[in-house]
């Protein structure tokens, strides 16, 4: 089972703000809090006075609803923060502007999954109200809406598809099922047959007619009482006053029912409310809109299995279907009369109602809800329709391909005296990770690529790369150790086999590259320390990343006899671990691709040109032709295989995360394809791979920071990892400076330069490639 989302923020009105959004949210919020403890909820909520309200602590910022700018503000504090998805609780007049607009501002600008909950779906929007709302939708994830009539008015007037709509009913609580004697005790309504209507008073909830029908009803009634609960609309009281109430006390006097109806002018309390509940014989939702999609003192009608009757909006006539209750025409007091009258004189029918209605409520309860809530919200996080646009970064537009200009400030700023910081948070160096002997060998590379004469920082930094390497190295195990804490203390006495094959790579570098003596001198030594252990390397990638170092190391000296025999002995372990899993539909070292896996046909391709072994670069540049073609099967933009599942043969290839090591090992593969076969198209596979990192990806943004000179850490599955840690700049930087050292091919027509001794082999069928995972990677 999916792990539930960590960190929710839940955008909307709140308490103790007095409206039915405010309390919908508070109740979501303690109900996901009770199902997910472990989950971080937090809410934003949406002020409609310069005052504000008297929050609670789970209330961490605060939105002005008619200041726009306040909504750039929320934005802004939405993208330095942790959160994995926003809930937005939507009604159109509780967020600034025509018909809701201002939220447009805040949804436009941030990166993380939305999930939205629509509490009004209109069948007639005006042209305002149809834009925002699907505007909404389209930028959201998922779409949440408690009814079914809402989910056809959705998919028929707005076009929104419908699996990208969930159907979560209202929230309940857990309430029991009494007779409700005790409740008219505890009320002082013993001997009354008590009519109820409650929530916020406003125009069109009908309550006139319950009056109407009250002399027909009291004729064969005479104990009936009507009890009107609840505060005017806030909205309502601003602008009207209590215009509104007034007219329905005058309507008791003018109809002289005084004695069968009671007034409670306030918001009552969840207990109080409870009590109230209990204690109504029939509870009367008499409204006068159609066009209602929800009803949230329905629906606690129904979980308190009261006998209901209502007029037919639509929220209704969907919860009452099915014998859950009595719908009566709009504004028709008389058949309103007629049917309370049938309940009050039929105690058996009264109680079947009752019960219908309390077995639907126990699928409504907060605790069901909450559930489902989870349940879309992991869906809007591991299989969004679209990936999330509005990223700080900016894409490289596809008509401009140009390589940035370096900028070393973040590597500098991730280095200090001891060597370099393996993460970061955002682009601040995190120190409580402590170093990794694996990254410092990747700066030592970059720092070899560099000229020394316009970088004149580069010898500096690639001494103190050298330096970790050396301390890193322990004699006793003829191994490299890997993790060092904060502290600067070893956490192991043998590091990963990666991190010591990457390290022999960085040493052979140094020696290809370097003619510095003392960086020449320490490397040479430490390279002979090391490579006893090289024999003892169990697996496909560390025996690549060796042998990347063993070809750099043989450009120089091409007659060590220990180095070749070394190199010969890897190779000739990887070229027949290809030969033997290799199949005509699966091109590849074993039955699996994981990381860093361009690496593998990279480290035959230079092992053969320099073993003189043109099998061995047949074999690479093989695999490497149809680990493209995964890589880019729609011939368009670079797709790496993602860490959420790597690619298991038989099975399709996981999307996400996609991590900037499979771009820049890539990026490496390909340069060397190129320079070995000569053959353009290897020069191309290598500018998809690397464009990745400008934003020619599945997102359209661009992953490399030119403000910082730092590469953000991974492309999610709904949004950038904006972290810059050490291994995700250096991946960039050491495809930059590879891309930078290649000539570019010289094009005549479509005829290939053919001088090669090794050509690349053709492109696989497009039927041979497997599927990937069916997640649309188009921008909105």
């Amino acid at each position: 089972m999916p792990t539930p989302i960590r960190s929710i923020l839940i955008i909307g009105n709140y308490a103790p703000r007095q409206c039915g959004i405010a309390t919908y949210t508070t109740d979501l919020r303690m109900a996901l809090l009770d199902a997910y403890p472990q989950s971080r909820i937090d809410v934003m909520a949406m002020n409609d006075t310069p005052a504000g309200y008297d929050y609670p602590d789970s209330v961490v910022f605060t939105i002005d609803q008619d200041d726009p700018y306040a909504y750039y503000q929320a934005a802004d504090f939405i993208r330095l923060s942790s959160y994995d998805l926003v809930c937005i609780q939507h009604e159109y007049g509780i967020f600034g502007g025509a018909s809701g607009r201002n939220l447009l501002l805040l949804i436009r600008a941030i990166t993380i999954p939305i999930v939205t909950t629509l509490h009004t779906v209109l069948r007639e929007p005006t042209a305002d109200q149809h834009t925002i709302l699907w505007e909404l939708a389209q930028r959201s994830q998922r779409i949440i809406v408690m009814s079914s009539h809402a989910v056809d008015l959705m998919h028929t007037i707005y076009g929104i598809p419908l699996a990208q709509i969930d159907c979560i009913p209202h929230g309940i609580p857990d309430l029991p099922f009494r007779d409700g004697y005790e409740d008219k005790q505890h009320a002082n309504l013993i001997g009354k047959q008590v009519l109820l209507t409650f929530g916020l008073l406003s125009p069109n909830k009908g309550i006139e007619d319950v009056l109407h029908a009250l002399p027909l009803l009291i004729k064969q009634h005479p104990h009936v009482l009507y009890l009107i609960v609840g505060a005017t609309h806030p909205t309502v009281r601003q602008t009207f006053g209590e215009a509104y109430r007034e007219m329905l006390q005058a309507l008791v006097e003018q109809l002289g029912i005084q004695a069968h109806v009671r007034f409670h002018d306030q918001f009552v309390s969840s207990s109080a409310l409870a009590i109230y509940m209990g204690a109504a014989d029939i509870y009367i939702t008499p409204y006068h809109t159609q066009e209602q999609s929800v009803s949230g003192t329905l629906a606690y009608a129904i979980g308190a299995g009261k006998a209901i009757v209502s007029t037919p909006y639509w929220y209704a006539t969907e919860l009452l279907a099915h014998g859950g209750g009595m719908l009566v025409p709009f504004h028709d007091p008389a058949l309103l009369a007629e049917q309370v009258n049938t309940l009050l004189a039929e105690p058996q029918l009264r109680q079947t109602i009752r019960e219908r209605a309390y077995q639907r409520g126990r699928t409504m309860l907060w605790s069901v809800v909450a559930t489902h809530y989870m349940h879309s919200f992991m869906q809007a996080r591991t299989h969004p329709l679209h990936p999330v646009l509005v990223l700080a970064n900016q894409p490289i537009k596809s008509d401009s391909p140009i390589i940035p200009p370096l900028c070393l400030d973040h590597l500098i700023a991730m280095t200090d005296d001891m060597g370099l910081i393996q993460h970061a948070i955002l682009n601040i160096p995190n120190h409580h990770e402590g170093y990794a002997t694996d990254d410092n060998a990747r700066a030592l590379i970059a720092t070899m690529l560099l000229d020394p004469i316009q970088e004149p920082q580069a010898q500096r930094l690639a001494m103190r790369y050298l330096a970790f390497l050396w301390y890193a190295f322990n004699p006793a195990t003829q191994r490299f150790r890997n993790f060092m804490g904060a502290n600067r203390q070893w956490l192991e006495a043998t590091g990963s086999e990666d991190a010591h094959a990457r390290s022999i790579w960085a040493l052979g570098t140094v020696l290809e590259q370097s003619h510095d003596p003392g960086l020449c001198g320490v490397a040479q030594r430490l390279l002979r320390f090391a490579l006893p252990a090289v024999a003892q390397l169990t697996h496909p990638r560390p025996w690549a990343l060796a042998l990347l170092g063993f070809a750099a190391y043989r450009q120089r000296f091409p007659g060590d006899r220990t180095v070749m025999a070394s190199q010969l002995h890897l190779a000739e372990q990887l070229l027949s671990r290809f030969q033997a899993a290799h199949q005509p539909d699966w091109e590849w070292f074993d039955d699996h691709l994981t990381y860093d896996n361009a690496v593998l046909p990279h480290a035959l391709i230079v092992s053969g040109q320099t073993l003189q072994r043109p099998d061995m670069v047949e074999a690479g540049l093989t695999a490497l032709t149809w680990l493209c073609a995964i890589q880019r099967p729609e011939a368009d933009h670079f797709k790496p295989i993602g860490s959420n599942g790597f690619f298991q043969r038989g099975q399709a290839p996981a999307h996400y995360d996609q991590q900037p090591i499979e771009a820049q090992a890539t990026v490496l593969a390909a340069c060397a394809a190129f320079e070995s076969t000569g053959d353009s198209g290897w020069y191309d596979e290598a500018q998809h791979a690397f464009y990745w990192f400008l934003g020619h990806n599945d997102a359209g943004v661009a992953l490399y920071d030119p403000r910082t000179g730092g590469c953000a850490d991974g492309l999610e599955i709904d949004r950038i990892n904006q972290n810059q840690g050490a291994e995700s700049t250096l991946a960039f930087l050491i495809g930059r400076l590879t891309m930078q050292t290649i000539t570019p091919p010289i094009r005549r027509g479509t005829a290939e330069n053919t001088s090669a001794s090794v050509t690349r082999p053709p492109r696989i069928r497009a039927d041979l490639i497997p599927p990937r995972d069916p997640n649309p990677s188009r921008p909105l």
